[in-house]
């Protein structure tokens, strides 16, 4: 029998693959679809409360509780089939209902969220959505007829999807109750595990098209700052090239700006990188769908195309000027810095060849103290050496003055010879 420890991951993340399967569905159906985003101001998600507002909704069906822990949920309420799934910024609820309403999108299909229920969500409602599945009838004109009654002519997208096992259309609009609308015509052979991929596709693409565009306006009041700094920044450089002022008071003022850019980048950082992340999941959603044109209607695709990637190309190009302004910013520093560290060398230098002057004369000031002090201590010197030999006088028979006079060359010379010699002995 194979033996052997396992990682203490391996089970959790081998059952995340399967952790939210597509639900399974049997046209005509509904579903109604809620996708609650905590505030910007908050910190994280408090997935606690997550957890509670759901077993709240759960305790009014009597429905039985999730697992302590748990990210994701399916089960019965009532009538109905309720799918919850958490996220990192958001949370998500899909409720599932057999049939359709003989009013197309009824809104009283959200009763099933009671009022009270969603006054107390732990968040507000990033976007919600109607789904009606419905069989597809004989011809295309019924379906063509139902689309141009149900949604706005101007934008609507409508395309036949996994190889023409459905027809899928929503114009990306809130309607008057506050939701958006889709609709699928599924023909009567395909499987309710596809219906229900299909359904999660649509719910998925409206959802993280909703995130990615939470970065549309901070795009733009970075885009505005930029633009403002921009012109600090064109200034600094031009004044740096111009030499107008004191390279130390351009260096200070263009930390100033880099400070800005930083603080932009830090505060901007996460949605930017959220937002591309969300795009490449809307795009990959919308391509393992292989939308074919429904009768010469624009697809999901090129809707996107025209409608929504236009707002992500202000979004990166907004990160994109937002990077290469900080790399300008680097860089003029660099620059400045250099001419600073050339100006604080060159004064160096002339401080340095101030010094070296200096310390000449002192040397040449020192040889002209070292000559007067060997005078005066030879002066000492001959004096002390007269008191000892003058004695001597009288053996001799010479005058004071003449040993004197024999004595001073000989002691200035030994005076001399002792002064060098500490000299020496000093610069070793």
């Amino acid at each position: 029998m194979f033996s052997m420890d396992d990682h203490p991951q391996r089970y959790a993340l081998a059952n995340e693959l399967h952790a939210r399967p597509s639900p399974a569905l049997k046209a005509p159906a509904t579903a109604v679809y809620l996708a609650v985003k905590r505030p910007e101001d908050a910190s994280s998600r408090d997935r606690d409360a997550d957890r509670a507002h759901l077993i709240d909704l759960l305790d009014r069906f009597g429905a039985p509780h999730p697992s302590p822990g748990a990210n994701h949920y399916f089960g019965a309420i009532g009538r109905h089939h309720l799918k919850w799934e958490q996220h990192n910024e958001f949370v998500t609820y899909t409720v599932f209902a057999d049939g359709i309403s003989s009013r197309a999108f009824d809104p009283t299909a959200f009763d099933v969220f009671p009022d009270d229920w969603l006054q107390t969500a732990p968040g507000q409602r990033l976007t919600s959505a109607h789904i009606r599945i419905d069989i597809m009838p004989d011809s295309e004109a019924e379906m063509e007829q139902a689309i141009r009654n149900w949604f706005v002519a101007e934008s609507v997208a409508s395309t036949w999807v996994l190889d023409r096992a459905a027809m899928v259309a929503g114009d990306f609009r809130i309607d008057p109750s506050g939701h958006m609308r889709f609709a699928a015509f599924t023909r009567k052979d395909t499987g309710a595990r596809r219906i229900g991929r299909i359904v999660q596709r649509l719910c998925e693409i409206e959802t993280y098209k909703s995130m990615s565009m939470l970065g549309l306006p901070l795009a733009r009041d970075l885009l505005a700052d930029l633009s403002q700094i921009d012109g600090e920044l064109t200034h600094l450089v031009g004044a740096m090239s111009r030499g107008d002022e004191a390279p130390e008071t351009t260096l200070d003022e263009l930390l100033g700006v880099s400070s800005q850019l930083e603080d932009l980048t830090a505060s901007a950082s996460f949605r930017l990188s959220a937002t591309k992340a969300y795009e490449a999941i809307v795009l990959q959603r919308i391509k393992v769908l292989r939308e074919e044109r429904f009768l010469g209607r624009q697809t999901l695709s090129e809707f996107m195309m025209r409608r929504y990637d236009p707002a992500m190309r202000t979004i990166k190009s907004a990160e994109g000027l937002l990077s290469n302004m900080a790399g300008r910013a680097v860089r003029a520093g660099d620059l400045l810095r250099t001419r600073v560290d050339v100006q604080r060398s060159e004064q160096n230098q002339a401080l340095l060849e101030s010094m070296d002057r200096r310390a000449d004369m002192q040397l040449r000031l020192q040889e002209t103290v070292e000559g007067l002090s060997v005078v005066a201590i030879s002066y000492y010197a001959v004096s002390l050496a007269g008191y000892l030999a003058y004695p001597m006088t009288e053996f001799f028979g010479i005058s004071k003055g003449m040993l004197t006079a024999a004595l001073t060359l000989p002691v200035v010379g030994l005076v001399w010879l002792g002064v060098r010699r500490i000299r020496h002995s000093i610069e070793k």
